[in-house]
């Protein structure tokens, strides 16, 4: 098979879907991968380390597009890419896509006939995501120094260091949402010594955190008030909430982020998923903050993309194996062998494949054993 990198053009969008590793792993069994000329130097890996292990540097993301069986990417093709998509006849495209948030880019896949596989909902039989957990990780450690930044006057916040100083308290951070990304920030919080509340519904859950934190978090059953009343006394608001596949439901509605303290700073982990936060809207690493009633709002739609050299290695170790056996089999093989796999595919020749998706775009929802 041919398996094609492209350079990744979404704004400050320095990661790379394929690790030389990668490559080697995939001309070793016979692939010919393509990568564009310069795809990985935003991620500090250079055209020689890709040709070394047995690369092919190409010049432009149309050759790419158009002799590939198969385009690995990290984020979901915006507009600009749009025509490349049906450069390939069958092609395969495997890559985050986060529809449930993006109308133009589900009818520009519908459109293209092609099959689109998201590794935000490749889902293992105990519901973990093992393609979403690398960057959730890397998002959630980022969350708490984001707002930490922002918090400090030079951020635009109200002054605070998150973790005081002897004789002064440190600050109030609260996370909604205990999943993989919400555990991660809540861990940086408290190497920060902030005082930290994390909500949730799940019960279960909670007793786990409580556990891993052996008491030194404030576990609080998720409710409509608890947030409210977590998030008035809050100097630094992360929002983590995440169901799979689908919009993030809207927990912090502006009326409440005004009785917040003025210069207060909420990060909003869930903006690919839509946000959690009623004044979410996507922003880059070059214009990172808005200002909502007196509080500033951190929603970069990338955040692991401001550490491209360690977020590349993580996301290529999660999605090497799936895509070896993509290369292997091709896809209808490869999904009827494994559920998890099966449960990435979004769309396949112009049909809508994942229920959550065609449901947020009220579209109709083809269920993907009909067409396998």
């Amino acid at each position: 098979m041919i398996i094609g990198v492209p350079k990744e053009i979404k704004t400050d969008e320095n990661r790379v879907a394929l690790t030389p590793a990668g490559v080697k792993e995939l001309t070793d069994a016979g692939h010919k991968v393509l990568i564009e000329r310069g795809a990985g130097e935003g991620s500090s890996i250079s055209d020689e380390d890709f040709v070394a292990v047995g690369a092919t540097i190409v010049e432009t993301a149309d050759d790419v597009w158009a002799a590939s069986a198969m385009v690995l990417k990290v984020k979901e093709p915006i507009a600009a890419e749009y025509p490349r998509l049906s450069a390939h006849k069958n092609q395969v495209l495997f890559t985050y896509l986060h529809l449930a948030a993006g109308r133009e880019c589900t009818d520009a896949l519908v459109a293209a006939n092609n099959v689109a596989i998201a590794y935000e909902t490749v889902r293992l039989r105990d519901n973990t995501l093992p393609l979403l957990t690398p960057m959730s990780e890397v998002a959630g450690r980022m969350a708490p120094l984001m707002g930490a930044h922002h918090l400090m006057r030079p951020g635009g916040g109200r002054g605070a260091l998150i973790s005081g100083v002897p004789g002064v308290a440190p600050t109030n951070v609260v996370v909604i949402g205990a999943g993989v990304a919400g555990l991660a920030a809540a861990t940086l919080a408290v190497g920060l010594h902030a005082n930290v509340k994390i909500l949730d519904r799940n019960l279960d859950r909670l007793r786990q955190v409580d556990h891993h934190f052996d008491g030194r978090v404030q576990t609080i059953a998720a409710s409509t008030l608890a947030v409210e009343h977590a998030c008035i006394d809050a100097d630094i608001v992360i929002g983590a909430v995440l169901v799979v596949g689908a919009k993030a439901p809207k927990l912090v509605s502006n009326d409440l982020v005004a009785r917040m303290r003025p210069g207060s700073v909420l990060v909003d982990i869930s903006v690919d998923q839509g946000g959690c936060f009623e004044a979410t809207r996507p922003t880059t690493h070059s214009d990172p903050v808005f200002e909502v009633n007196g509080s500033i709002f951190y929603c970069v739609a990338n955040m692991p993309g401001a550490v491209p050299n360690t977020s590349t290695y993580a996301l290529a170790n999660a999605t090497l194996p799936y895509t070896m056996e993509l290369a292997r089999h091709g896809w209808r093989e490869a999904v009827l062998a494994d559920d998890a796999l099966a449960e990435g595919v979004n769309v396949v020749e112009g049909a809508i494949t994942y229920g959550p998706v065609a449901e947020a775009h009220g579209m109709v929802h083809t269920p993907l054993r009909s067409l396998i």
